[in-house]
């Protein structure tokens, strides 16, 4: 039997190791267990154990009460039910429990480890003696409630009694431990808090029971599932797996779980691709066919990970069917319940459901309790111990049947097995240390509440279970080398640890990979992948910088990538919009950022005006050439034919009118804008002008009778023309004046016309104020050439007419063509197409009136006479032309 045994153990964990051993017992040593932080030896007396591995009959059920000052009770998972029982039920008689949970049995132990700690030390409740009085829940709430009725019993008695007020009420223990699950907390809870009873759960973990208006009396030692799931949400957003399946159990548990978890997920950009609910049990068709929809809903999706918060039940008909049905192996995010429960661990083939992970809350490290349950197991074998227990008369179970009849008839070799297994794989430290943190809360708060000091607990009336709650409220205490709080709302704040399933033997091992605590920690090299490479869970590939998610479908995971245009960028790596650039900003295409946008205007560098600048440079010298080569010639017959001084004056206000256009280019500022149409205009009308008067004398000389003639050619050739050209000026300045009122030209900072520049321009505002300050030009030339086109030539004189003819259309073309030149072009070029129409405008009045007056004085001197000027006999004017060749040439 021994070497059975020996066997047995050495195959539960490769941190076991056989040390020393005898015929009647045998020493177990664990090395470097990860729950442990120092070896610990088990030697398990043979002789003390008659009849070990065969099934003998034990007490540990009678050592499930002991006396104290005060007592606390106890609520296990000891137990399970068939559901055929519940089923059947008709009457409200007692359920037989009839499978054994050794998870509860070492729950037990340690309450009873912690009460004996606190009873044999100095540092809680000195003086005084904890109790505690255990039952089994059968992890049913029809069981729990028997147990539950009886804590509330009066002392001394078996009934509850019904008082209007309870406040003097003193009910047989003064706080309650347990349950282990949120679906029989929520019963207890509401009950219990009726009476403002203390109940402490190890293992309770829904978030509704942090309602303090419902449950006032209630608090736990483990965290909510809200935390939970943060820790849960975390983890995908670290492996950005966006696209899972949601199952939970249909149970209180699960639904909820399930809806915190799609709270928390959706506002993270998690999809959740289909949710599901697993029976609890499947043995009718109508479950059985929830967990194949299920199982088909999870094998047919693209989602490679799962979160599946249930309880241990479901979880087992989902994956014992599952693996029947060829479930394709996924990534399984565990909740706590399931994660290290043994229903599912010892699934035949359970590998195949793929990785699992999940998060455990973490303890301070209870090295020597192995050796205590290998005590009281061996007591439990004990005949003597067992029949001084038996000598006790227990009136508990005389109304509640005997606390846990199946822990009685266990084998005491599998106890002890499914102790080291369960150990060596780290699945039961968090739920021990969590029960034994529970009893020294209660501790606590009585400590508290009695005023004790190091020596004795002053003496005083009995402490009503109500009285304990002012204290537990926000309370602080020491679960060994841990410090505990409990919130307002009956909660601990602890950190997690990431767990992994590491498949050594046939039930898989629990690694720790990473933490949580408020933040997430991996260990990425602790972890096991399939293929060595973390799987893929997205709907649609990650987009590439500059692209932004066209949601398609109802889920927002699902998405094609758009490019950002130019003028937008793409913020954040999951946003389904670019984003504009703001109005002194730009970017290109599939940009993330945008650039500051440069001024732009009619820089002086730019191509284009420096053409412009070399025909200013050329129209300028040739009318400064031409004024100079008149005032040379000031007293020949052609400068006073043509004018005299008012020719020059018209030459210089064409050179001030080529002038202007300097005006334009550079950087513009209100001044410049306001100067530009002014300053162009006024010499413009002062050369026309003096063109008009030339005009209106060749039309007098041909057209009027002979003694008008003479008149008003003394007058056009007199003093009183200047009033005309006076008069000319000061209309146009009256109307530039108006222009200048009433639809000034501003300068505007454009942010729309140019993609990548802030354009800076001068803004007409009125086409009409526009033209209305071209009108004096316009009649001006539209006289001009009225007055010359019909005009008859004389022969043998020259041809004054035809040259203002002549200069006139060309005004008229430049400018007709300006206008649409002008709307059509882009805004950034209206200031060079102005300066183009100024200078063509000034070359081609010099190019037809004044270079070839100034080309007759350079070389046809010949015809530069009185009488080819000024008139003369035809016959003279003759042979001066026969003289000098073809005067066409010189017309």
């Amino acid at each position: 039997m021994a070497e059975v045994l020996l066997n047995k153990f050495s195959a539960l964990s490769p941190w076991t190791q056989y040390i020393w051993g005898s015929s009647t017992s045998y020493c177990l040593y664990w090395k470097s267990l990860p729950t442990m932080p120092h070896p610990v030896v088990l030697c398990l007396s043979l002789a003390a154990l008659p009849g070990l591995g065969m099934g003998a009959s034990l007490c540990l059920s009678q050592q499930f009460k002991a006396k104290g000052d005060y007592i606390l009770g106890g609520l296990f998972p000891l137990g399970l039910t068939e559901e055929d029982t519940l089923n059947q039920r008709t009457q409200p008689n007692s359920i037989l429990c009839t499978r054994f949970s050794s998870l509860g049995l070492f729950l037990v132990m340690a309450m009873k480890m912690a009460v004996e700690e606190i009873n044999n030390g100095s540092a809680l409740l000195p003086g005084l003696h904890l109790g505690y009085d255990l039952f089994d829940t059968c992890s049913e709430p029809v069981v729990t409630m028997k147990p539950s009725l009886m804590f509330m019993a009066k002392v001394g008695s078996q009934s509850i009694a019904a008082y209007c007020n309870y406040t003097q009420y003193q009910p047989r223990v003064l706080a309650v431990i347990g349950p282990h699950s949120s679906e029989l907390a929520l019963i207890t809870g509401k009950f219990f808090s009726f009476f403002l009873m203390p109940q402490v759960s190890y293992s309770a973990s829904m978030d509704r029971l942090s309602d303090r208006e419902t449950f006032p009396s209630f608090f736990r030692t483990v965290p909510s599932d809200r935390l939970q799931l943060q820790a849960v949400v975390a983890l995908l957003l670290n492996f950005s797996w966006n696209w899972v399946a949601a199952l939970a159990s249909d149970d209180d548990y699960g639904r909820e779980g399930l809806s915190i978890f799609s709270s928390l997920a959706n506002p993270r950009g998690i999809c959740i691709a289909h949710e599901g609910l697993v029976p609890l049990h499947a043995t009718s068709v109508q479950q059985l066919n929830k967990v194949f929809d299920v199982l088909q809903q999870v094998n047919q999706s693209n989602v490679q990970v799962v979160v599946l918060f249930a309880s241990p039940r479901a979880v087992y008909s989902l994956f014992s069917y599952g693996i029947q049905q060829g479930l394709a192996p996924k990534v399984w995010v565990a909740s706590e319940s399931w994660l290290t429960s043994d229903m599912v661990t010892t699934l035949p083939n359970v590998a195949r459901v793929g990785t699992v992970l999940g998060f455990l809350q973490r303890g301070a490290e209870l090295p020597e309790f192995p050796h205590y349950v290998e005590t009281h197991l061996a007591l439990a074998a004990d005949p003597t111990f067992c029949a001084s227990l038996n000598a006790e008369l227990d009136l508990e179970e005389q109304v509640m049947g005997q606390r846990c009849p199946q822990c009685d008839h266990v084998m005491l070799q599998n106890l002890t097995s499914a102790l080291l297994q369960n150990l060596s794989a780290g699945q039961l430290h968090h739920q021990i240390f969590a029960t034994y943190a529970a009893v020294y809360s209660v501790a606590q708060a009585l400590h508290n509440t009695l005023q004790c000091n190091a020596s004795s607990c002053p003496a005083s009336e009995p402490v009503q279970p109500w009285q304990l709650l002012e204290n537990m409220y926000n309370m602080s205490f020491r679960a060994r080398n841990l410090t505990l709080q409990f919130d307002d709302k009956g909660n601990v704040d602890m950190e997690y640890d990431l767990k992994m399933w590491v498949w050594q033997s046939p039930t898989p091992v629990l690694h720790t990979v990473g933490t949580f605590n408020g933040t997430l920690q991996l260990q990425h090299s602790e972890m096991y992948w399939p293929g060595n490479q973390v799987p893929v869970s997205q709907c649609s590939r990650q987009c590439k910088e500059g692209q932004v998610r066209r949601v398609k479908g109802f889920h927002s995971c699902c998405y094609d990538c758009e490019d950002c245009k130019a003028g937008s960028y793409q913020k954040h790596p999951d946003d389904f919009a670019c984003t504009p650039c703001k109005h002194d900003q730009w970017s290109p295409e599939k940009s993330t950022g945008c650039l500051p946008r440069r001024p732009k205007f009619l820089a002086w560098g730019e191509p284009t005006v420096l053409l412009l600048l070399l025909l200013l440079c050329l129209v300028l010298g040739l009318a400064l050439a031409s004024l100079g080569l008149f005032i040379h010639h000031w007293d020949s017959p052609l400068v006073q034919a043509s004018g005299g001084s008012r020719f020059c004056f018209g030459l210089v206000c064409l050179g001030l009118f080529c002038l202007s256009v300097l005006l334009f280019p550079g950087r513009p500022s209100p001044a410049s804008c306001l100067a530009q149409q002014p300053l162009a205009h006024l010499p413009l009308t002062g050369c026309l002008s003096t063109l008009f008067l030339q005009a209106a004398e060749i039309f007098v000389e041909s057209e009027l009778p002979l003694s008008w003639a003479n008149w008003l050619c003394s007058c056009l050739r007199g003093p009183w023309a200047w009033l005309v050209v006076l008069l000319a000026i000061l209309v146009e300045a009256a109307l530039c004046a108006w222009y200048l009122t009433s639809f000034p030209p501003e300068m505007v900072t454009d942010w729309l016309v140019l993609p990548t520049e802030v354009l800076e321009h001068c803004r007409m505002r009125s086409w009409v104020s526009l033209g209305l300050v071209h009108i004096t030009h316009a009649m001006l030339a539209f006289l001009c050439f009225l007055g010359t086109f019909l005009v008859q030539s004389q022969p043998g004189r020259y041809n004054r007419a035809r040259g203002l003819t002549f200069a006139m259309l060309a005004y008229f073309i430049i400018w007709v063509s300006f206008v649409p030149l002008l709307a059509n072009v882009h805004v950034t070029y209206q200031p060079a197409v102005q300066m183009g129409a100024i200078l063509f405008c000034a070359l081609g009045i010099l190019a037809t009136f004044h270079l070839p007056k100034c080309y007759v004085l350079l070389w046809l001197p010949k015809l530069n006479t009185q009488e080819f000027f000024l008139g003369g006999g035809p016959k003279e004017a003759a042979d001066g032309s026969s003289s000098g060749g073809d005067s066409s040439g010189a017309q």
